[in-house]
């Protein structure tokens, strides 16, 4: 899921600045005791995504997939003093683990967890947000997308992840996922209300400036 060759990658992370130790717990705990570890953001994008967060400084984000809770704890990282993430997951079975993650935070008390269906749960939002961040089913990346659009501030960042496919987007595969994020990939693209630019850091993020 990483299109740099690893010496270039270890080279990369000899100039970031290193995890914080509860984050490389669960990298090490993801890694072996829970199904699909890659899909854990890792070492040099949550740096990224703790950079950008810290840029923004906001007072609102929404996540929308948790998986163990990586990326959540990245963007707190930048969260205002009295700032507040919303993170939306479907896995109950996951809910003990990543609570538990973030029990021994130092952002609980900003961290809203929440287990449902994540298409509800962002229709039952009322909260203007300064990033969005969409990790979740790709084939419901356009929907989260324009579910969120109206909740998102002039200015605010929407980014979404895994949108070069482990390079399946540069080829004729046609399966339904590549062609979903495709899809999506163009629908962003062409959206005149947006800047935007796909950084390709590990497995592509499309990162969307509201206008």
């Amino acid at each position: 899921m990483s299109f740099t060759p690893e010496d270039l990658n270890n080279y990369l992370l000899s100039f970031c600045d290193p995890e914080p130790e509860l984050l490389r717990k669960i990298d090490r705990e993801t890694q072996l005791e829970v199904l699909m570890p890659r899909m854990l953001s890792g070492h040099l994008q949550g740096r990224t995504l703790s950079m950008l967060s810290k840029i923004m400084a906001p007072k609102r984000i929404l996540e929308i997939g948790t998986f163990t809770g990586y990326a959540t704890l990245c963007f707190a990282e930048g969260l205002h003093a009295d700032g507040k993430i919303i993170t939306l997951d479907i896995n109950e079975e996951l809910e003990e683990r990543v609570r538990g993650y973030f029990e021994t935070s130092d952002f609980n008390h900003q961290i809203d967890y929440r287990i449902g269906d994540a298409q509800k749960s962002i229709a039952e939002l009322d909260e203007i947000f300064d990033i969005v961040f969409i990790d979740a089913d790709k084939k419901n990346n356009g929907t989260y997308y324009n579910l969120i659009f109206d909740k998102v501030r002039s200015g605010g960042l929407i980014i979404t992840d895994n949108v070069l496919w482990s390079g399946k987007v540069l080829t004729n595969i046609n399966d339904t996922d590549t062609s979903n994020i495709h899809t999506f990939n163009e629908m962003v693209a062409a959206d005149q209300r947006v800047e935007k630019l796909i950084l390709p850091i590990r497995d592509g993020l499309f990162i969307a400036r509201k206008k």
